[in-house]
């Protein structure tokens, strides 16, 4: 501990910050100089890591909530040696490495893409959980911690409390979080929009509450120490900061705690970029320097780092070597890959819903691959997860040996927690709610997208068949929505996530097959409540020929040279059958029908494929229990999609397909009124 060493080097962050800002002119800078000495501190005196080895699976974690503030992590790994100072020289440009809220960058330290308030503490409560639940097979050597950092707005964000509330509830004392609080948001000071009581909150929920002078390093020192010491509860650090703290006017007098510092650069304010630089002991003329007496301490300081990751691996080997079996087993979970699965084994009745079918393969999961966490937004027994439920347990403060996590009523939450989950390694995620309340985990859909992961989303209750329930619980527009973040490329050129709508109990497991397999999106299963007549085998194995739906789409209706060609996913597919049985039988008509599971991957396919199973030389019509845009780029222009231009109703879910023409007559009517056309 040096105390002039302590403050050079949290300084020198604030001047990083300030400089990175005002070169790429936009950014927040004023965070940043506020929460300079906690980061310091930390990663000086308390977060283990391996600086010759970034993505060491047993490292302490660090989660950004507010990604605005990406220039204090940026400045705190150049002083790590994480970046050059070209890197931070181009923050926000073109093609750099440090763009203006940070994306996932483990080799680098960055453990999460952040930006969307709320988010990113909440993925560090998903790591944190992940934490415990290998911890509790693989022993208590196992113990990293998992630190978040959340600013005035993230604890606003309604998300925060399904946070706060199930970090708290299942004792995470691996977790632990700094909360920058320094009064200031972006348009106005909090007390213009908040005063609730913070720490009274936390403790609510279970947490053990410190707080401290965010810029005392004694009093951080000290919180820290306390923290890591914690063995029933998460903590919350809620450091009293100053916005700009450093910050200075052109006649040298403090400029400090104004809104206005929070996101622009500071030579816009009332402050002196200049005098501010050298307040904080840097160069104006070469800002992106590091002080010559904090690059020493910190070359020093990596030198003890990788030394005391030395020790830990040693003391992991010596694990090893007296428990083969369980380090094979470790290393297979964190290689991602999966065990020998049978999908064609699982057996189905005739006629399932497709989310009892979902049921019948996550039974066979939980009995088969150990490093699975499924949750579900209190709906297990609805969205049929409690099938895996039935053969694992929930997760429990104090014991995390169950794979099922009761998220409670908290869909963004649960999906955010899913993201952290997978984010740590080793374990897949699931998670399920009812179709139409992934409108609440959309923000979270979206970053398992830009940050690739594998994360499993099961989605029942499809369509207007919930029925009696009503327009607030039929999706419509909803699949439509979905499917377009499969025509949204990731930054590795892929499509951004796979929608699986299978057609029957046999592609449902092909689908499950094909989310297991997807380990660099995430996967999204929309299944049915309603019982769905399966679709007839051509040939010998129903499972076989569904094993078509790993192309995106197929036939599970060929004849030669047909007259038209139905086109459908998820229920429409056994409707389209029954459609055909009467336009073959009445009325002479040669009918194929495709099942397309997913238009992203079906158009990922040869140009030949495609139109092997969607010839365009043919008329081509779809029916969709969504919007008809969810089709019409298969059908082309020539084609006709049948679908649904409005909300639901409340009524049986018979009544509701008579009513709005989802049957076999009155889609064989719709049909023959388009063949007329072309």
């Amino acid at each position: 501990m040096n105390k002039k060493i302590d403050q050079q080097s949290a300084d020198n962050i604030r001047a990083l910050a300030v400089a990175m800002v005002e070169k790429a002119n936009s950014g927040h800078p004023g965070g940043p100089m506020g929460g300079a000495d906690f980061m310091h501190i930390l990663y000086s005196e308390f977060f283990n890591y391996d600086p010759s080895d970034m993505t060491w699976p047993f490292r302490d974690r660090f989660f950004m909530d507010a990604g605005h503030l990406s220039t204090l992590m940026y400045a705190q790994y150049y002083l790590l040696g994480n970046y050059a100072k070209d890197d931070l020289a181009n923050f926000r440009q073109w093609g750099s490495i440090t763009p203006g809220h940070p994306e996932v960058d483990a080799k680098r330290g960055i453990e999460n893409t952040s930006g969307p308030l709320g988010q990113g503490h909440t993925m560090g409560v998903g790591a944190a959980i992940a934490a415990k639940f290998l911890k509790a097979r693989f022993g208590d050597w196992m113990n990293h911690k998992v630190y978040g950092f959340i600013s005035d707005g993230g604890i606003q964000e309604e998300i925060s409390q399904g946070a706060g509330r199930i970090a708290g509830h299942l004792g995470l004392n691996n977790f632990i979080m700094f909360f920058d609080s320094n009064d200031i948001q972006l348009s106005t000071s909090t007390d213009e929009v908040t005063s609730e009581d913070t720490a009274m909150k936390y403790k609510a929920w279970g947490w053990n509450v410190v707080t401290i002078d965010g810029h005392n390093h004694e009093e951080i020192r000290k919180a820290l120490t306390e923290a890591n010491n914690e063995t029933e509860r998460p903590t919350l650090i809620i450091g009293k900061t100053i916005m700009g703290k450093g910050a200075v006017a052109a006649d040298g007098s403090p400029f400090e705690g104004y809104c206005e510092l929070h996101g622009q650069p500071i030579g816009a304010t009332g402050a002196d970029y200049q005098k501010t630089l050298l307040n904080l002991g840097a160069n104006p003329d070469s800002p992106f320097d590091i002080f010559d007496d904090v690059s020493g301490f910190y070359k020093n300081l990596l030198e003890q780092k990788t030394a005391k990751a030395a020790e830990k691996k040693a003391e992991i080997s010596i694990w090893r070597k007296n428990n083969e079996t369980l380090a094979n087993k470790l290393d297979f979970f964190l290689s991602g890959e999966l065990p020998e699965l049978d999908f064609s084994s699982i057996d189905h009745k005739a006629g399932l819903a497709t989310r009892v079918a979902s049921s019948n393969v996550l039974g066979y999961l939980a009995e088969n691959v150990e490093n699975m966490i499924v949750s579900s937004a209190d709906l297990s027994n609805s969205d049929k997860t409690d099938g895996f439920l039935k053969k694992s347990s929930a997760l429990q403060k104090g014991d995390f040996s169950g794979s099922f996590l009761q998220a409670g009523v908290a869909e963004l939450t649960m999906a955010c927690i899913a993201n952290g989950i997978a984010l740590h390694g080793g374990i897949i995620p699931v998670v399920a709610t009812f179709f139409v309340f992934s409108d609440y985990m959309k923000p979270a859909i979206r970053l398992s997208g830009i940050q690739e992961l594998g994360v499993k989303y099961v989605w029942t209750h499809d369509a207007f068949r919930v029925g009696e329930d009503g327009p607030t619980h039929q999706p419509v527009e909803q699949e439509a929505q979905i499917r377009l973040l499969e025509k949204l490329k990731n930054h590795s050129g892929k499509n951004s996530f796979l929608a699986l709508r299978p057609a029957d109990s046999a592609e449902t497991s092909v689908a499950w097959k094909m989310a297991l397999e997807n380990n660099n999106t995430p996967t999204g299963l929309i299944l049915s409540r309603q019982g769905i007549k399966d679709i007839a085998a051509q040939g010998n194995s129903r499972y076989s020929e569904a094993l078509g739906a790993e192309k995106g789409g197929y036939l599970v209706k060929t004849v030669e040279n047909p007259d038209v060609v139905l086109i459908a996913n998820g229920s429409e597919v056994a409707t389209l059958v029954a459609a055909a049985e009467i336009l073959e039988a009445e009325n002479n008509l040669k009918v194929s029908i495709a099942s397309i599971i997913s238009e992203g991957l079906f158009k990922n396919q040869s140009k030949d494929y495609q139109n092997s199973i969607i010839p365009k030389n043919k008329p081509l019509f779809g029916l969709t229990a969504g919007l008809p845009v969810n089709l019409e780029g298969l059908v082309g222009d020539k084609g006709k999609v049948f679908g649904l231009e409005h909300f639901g109703y409340s009524a049986p879910a018979k009544v509701l397909d008579d009513k709005f023409g989802f049957t076999g007559e009155k889609v064989s009517k719709q049909v023959l009124e388009y063949l007329k056309t072309v």
